[in-house]
């Protein structure tokens, strides 16, 4: 009777143990190491990059088919689309204004092709509907400012 207590009591006290040094573990691996901050290209002034990402998404429209880097260009733009996207969707000043909503339609048009058909080039229509987004989208937003 006293064993089947006794080792009952060690396996009872073992498991708080090990769940104890688990979630230590976890917290100082997670504390102890140096965060690092996602560099961005992005400034926080939005007429400026918003213009800087119209100029620099048109070249990537604009790259012909058998170009020889065109998954580098694909991925900095995708980089860039994110960038932009997540800097901004979430400030209220910005994203109710009409180049904020063009120009997250077109960043998600592009995006969507690019992850849905990553070996494929963009196709004629949707490069025409880009640049008439990305020029609309530079309209406004400098009428805006």
């Amino acid at each position: 009777m006293l064993l089947k207590w006794t080792s009952k009591l060690f396996f009872k006290n073992l498991s708080k143990a090990i769940s104890f040094a688990i979630s230590l573990i976890v917290v100082f691996t997670l504390f102890s190491s140096p965060s690092i901050a996602a560099k961005t290209a992005m400034t926080g002034d939005y007429t400026k990059d918003t213009i800087s990402v119209v100029k620099t998404l048109q070249s990537a429209v604009d790259t012909p088919k058998d170009s020889p880097n065109k998954d580098e260009i694909r991925s900095e733009a995708l980089t860039l689309i994110t960038d932009y996207i997540s800097r901004y969707r979430n400030r209220g000043m910005v994203n109710k204004t009409q180049s904020f909503t063009t120009m997250q339609t077109a960043l998600n048009a592009m995006a969507g092709h690019y992850k849905n058909f990553a070996s494929r080039p963009l196709p004629d229509k949707l490069k025409e509907r880009l640049s008439k987004e990305f020029s609309l989208a530079e309209k406004m937003v400098l009428r805006e400012s």
